[in-house]
């Protein structure tokens, strides 16, 4: 028994013409708040708002930056305006006399290393201890 598995789910229906019930919302409440504006305010003083409007409800509609609807870029921007930003800045001080207390434990365990004359192996054996003790006092 075969089954018919549903494809291309992401894709809205076209309702409204070429248009989805999303973008026929989005003409539709463009051309009425249009049309709302010319009323209340006229045309000269309503062709700002207007254009605005107008201008707005076709980017919603046909704009897709990055194949992504507009919509969500104007939420990601309106999130983004409204939540609490926290900048953390952790500042280092640096006290100048631990400096040269570290820089001259470092130049005192380099000058002071005893030659052993048993093999290089030891020697070196030697050392790596000596640098890990140094490291444990930290």
């Amino acid at each position: 028994m075969q089954f018919k598995v549903p494809q291309f789910l992401d894709i809205e229906d076209k309702i409204f013409g070429p248009f989805t019930f999303r973008e026929f919302v989005y003409l539709a409440g463009g051309a009425g708040l249009c049309f709302v504006l010319y009323k209340a305010l006229g045309l000269l003083l309503g062709i700002i708002p207007m254009l605005i409007i107008v201008g707005f409800s076709l980017m919603l509609t046909f704009y897709h930056p990055n194949g992504k609807p507009f919509i969500d870029l104007v939420e990601s921007g309106l999130k983004f305006a409204v939540q609490d930003k926290l900048f953390i800045w952790k500042r280092k001080t640096i006290n100048v006399k631990e400096e040269k207390k570290v820089v001259s434990q470092k130049e005192g365990s380099v000058q002071h290393n005893p030659r052993l004359t048993k093999s290089k192996l030891q020697d070196l054996a030697w050392s790596l201890n000596v640098l890990d003790i140094h490291k444990d006092e930290k």
